[in-house]
C-alpha cells in the first residue's frame, strides 16, 4: 500500500462533504452538521484549501450553470480519504488495545 501524509481534520471533512457536489458554505455547514459544531471552517480556510485540493486532483469543480461554483471529489480524493479511514482505525484500535491493557 502506498503510504500517504494524514490529512488535517479540517480537509478530511471537506473531502467528506463533496462526496455530494457542494459550493464552499455547502462544506462550512455540514461539517460544523458532522462535528456538532467542534469544527467551524472559515471562508478564507475553505477556499485556500479548495485551491489546494484543485492542484492535486483531489477534487474537481461541477459544471457551472451560473449559480455558486460546486466542487465534487474525485477518484484520488476518494482513495486519501479511505487511506485516512484506515489509518484512524488504526490509532483507535491501539489506543483501546493499550489503554484496555492488552498490550500482546
Amino acid at each position: 500500500m502506498i503510504q500517504h501524509p494524514p490529512l488535517t481534520e479540517g480537509v478530511y471533512y471537506i473531502l467528506l462533504s463533496l462526496y455530494e457536489p457542494r459550493h464552499g458554505y455547502g462544506i462550512i455547514q455540514l461539517t460544523e452538521q458532522l462535528t456538532n459544531d467542534r469544527v467551524k471552517l472559515g471562508a478564507g480556510t475553505i477556499y485556500g484549501a479548495i485551491k489546494t485540493l484543485l492542484d492535486k486532483g483531489w477534487i474537481k469543480p461541477v459544471d457551472d450553470d451560473g449559480r455558486k461554483k460546486e466542487y465534487i471529489i474525485t477518484s484520488t480524493g476518494k482513495e486519501m480519504i479511505e487511506y485516512e479511514i484506515l489509518r484512524l482505525k488504526e490509532l483507535y484500535d491501539n489506543g483501546i488495545r493499550i489503554t484496555r491493557g492488552d498490550n500482546d
